[in-house]
């Protein structure tokens, strides 16, 4: 790929899907003419012999957390005196929670065209989830959305306090990257970190103790950063991964 005077600035093997970067300032300009070209690869052609339910790509940010608030949503009438006596539902949490996992997927899918492929709602064995894991050229991450409207949070290496209570949701980011991992790493066949990320959303203030350094903390805004991140993963280990992750069975092995 050559700029209107001449000069070199990339250059894509589109069998292998391999891109070499030659001028870093004109990185944003080479991966937007490129991007029809960079999705598809070899790899991604095994996501075609997933049976539709199988296949975690349809899943859309908050689909666990929507059928939680379907199940306890209330009758008419305790709703209408629940919003007289200004009691709060349960299912108002599990509402607020669904609206940020909305929130951070939609920023997460604006990633795309930067190369990065994103997954929703991802079910583990247990009745749990996790909310997003991202995969692209900076590596894979799995994300854990906390919405906690107008609060302010202090968070530290194991914990996080909001109002007066503790909240395990450090440990609880940690525990989940290290399944991911574990999970992506059967599946593919070689070793792939994910890294924990925990996100908050419509948060007033945030304040991270500066010892924490294995758990990526941010609000919904800072994702947007994500688009510089740069490791050695290639185009074709970026859809490998991606082709694992994406199969339900990856997620529900012993």
């Amino acid at each position: 790929m050559n700029q209107s005077d001449g000069k070199s600035v990339a250059w894509l093997d589109r069998r292998t899907g391999y891109l070499e970067l030659l001028v870093e300032e004109r990185r944003d300009a080479v991966l937007d003419v490129l991007a029809p070209y960079l999705a598809p690869s070899p790899s991604s052609v095994a996501h075609r012999a997933l049976r539709p339910e199988d296949d975690l790509a349809g899943n859309r940010p908050g689909d666990a957390l929507r059928t939680k608030v379907d199940e306890l949503a209330p009758g008419f009438w305790r709703w209408a005196l629940a919003r007289l006596t200004g009691r709060r539902l349960e299912a108002d949490s599990w509402r607020a929670g669904l609206a940020g996992e909305r929130r951070v997927g939609g920023e997460l899918e604006r990633l795309a065209r930067r190369g990065w492929r994103v997954l929703h709602s991802i079910p583990l064995a247990g009745d749990v989830d996790i909310d997003h894991v991202l995969i692209g050229p900076g590596g894979a991450f799995c994300f854990n959305t906390k919405c906690h409207r107008g609060a302010r949070v202090w968070v530290g290496d194991d914990s996080v306090r909001i109002g007066g209570q503790s909240y395990p949701y450090v440990r609880k980011s940690r525990a989940e990257a290290k399944r991911a991992s574990a999970a992506l790493t059967s599946a593919c066949g070689f070793p792939v970190e994910v890294r924990p990320v925990l996100a908050f959303v419509a948060v007033a203030d945030l304040k991270v103790v500066p010892s924490l350094r294995d758990v990526r903390v941010l609000q919904e805004p800072d994702i947007a950063a994500f688009k510089r991140l740069r490791t050695d993963w290639r185009p074709d280990k970026v859809e490998s991964v991606y082709a694992a992750a994406r199969d339900r069975h990856t997620w529900v092995r012993p």
